[in-house]
């Protein structure tokens, strides 16, 4: 079952950030999580889920991720903020 998601993962409070798009969060949140791609989320250890936006449509989610990863760092941290003040890692609330 798809369920379309744009997300941001984060390597602490205010730390470096990951803006991706997915078919299923939980588990590219999971492969993230583990490191079991090899990528900048690896690198950079983005392993905690911050910020996560679902959507009916994939070609929706994909627009509103090339729309994110245009703005600002700034604008990347009033969603977060918005959305998770205290920057709790979102995974466990994914179950």
């Amino acid at each position: 079952m798809r369920e379309p998601a744009v997300y941001i993962m984060a390597s602490r409070r205010n730390g470096t950030l990951y803006t991706g798009v997915t078919a299923k969060l939980s588990r590219r949140v999971y492969e993230h999580r583990e490191s079991l791609v090899r990528g900048f989320t690896a690198r950079h250890g983005c392993k905690l889920l911050v910020w996560y936006e679902p959507y009916e449509m994939m070609l929706d989610a994909i627009a509103r991720e090339k729309q994110i990863k245009a703005g600002s760092r700034a604008k990347k941290l009033a969603l977060i903020e918005g959305m998770n003040p205290q920057w709790r890692d979102l995974y466990a609330d994914l179950a």
